[in-house]
């Protein structure tokens, strides 16, 4: 296991607000987000213990911590009779719950999900690469693969918490769509990156 020493502050950072959100959710009786906070720790010793092999860009995972303590404010800020998850930002639909704190988190969070996806993918391809469609398919529905895997993970925590606060099918929907943003938003960005390394 390798830490860089410019990587120190993220570490310290995620060890400061995981253990401050485990306690704080312990002692609530909040077992949906201790059990996330259980996933972000499998995550966080895997990405540890591979650091050195896969060479994590500190942009990646400076991403993956914002991404992980805002999920941990969205279930514990209260805001009114409702959680900073709940939290409109902007109106966009008469229809929909859209645009609340909720997305922004899905948007910011499978963008980044979807640049670690091209950081694990790019070792792996040709130099002279030009068809940049297929490969676009790729790391954008990988992206999204990672999304639903996360509905997965709620949706056992509706199973095993069942007083969780996991919205229904509407809910999904609109994490999904936001997941979709986020990784299309990724793909850009690796493009835009792309095209100003080969000048």
């Amino acid at each position: 296991m390798t830490i860089r020493k410019d990587q120190w502050p993220i570490l310290i950072l995620n060890l400061s607000y995981l253990v401050g959100f485990a306690a704080f959710y312990a002692s609530r009786q909040n077992y949906e987000f201790l059990l996330y906070i259980g996933v972000i720790v499998v995550f966080f010793v895997l990405i540890l213990f591979t650091n050195e092999r896969v060479r994590y860009t500190n942009g990646i995972l400076w991403g993956l911590t914002l991404w992980g303590l805002l999920h941990m404010c969205g279930g514990g800020i209260p805001v009114g009779d409702k959680v900073l998850y709940g939290q409109m930002l902007i109106p966009l639909s008469d229809t929909y719950p859209v645009f609340r704190f909720d997305q922004l988190v899905h948007i910011i969070g499978f963008g980044v999900a979807t640049l670690l996806i091209y950081h694990l993918l790019k070792p792996l391809l040709r130099p002279d690469l030009k068809q940049w469609t297929a490969l676009s398919i790729v790391v954008v529905m990988a992206g999204l693969g990672v999304g639903a895997l996360n509905e997965v993970v709620e949706f056992l925590a509706v199973v095993l918490v069942p007083e969780t606060g996991v919205g229904g099918y509407e809910n999904t929907a609109l994490d999904l769509v936001a997941d979709l943003i986020g990784a299309v938003l990724a793909l850009a960005y690796i493009r835009v990156c792309d095209a100003k390394a080969k000048r």
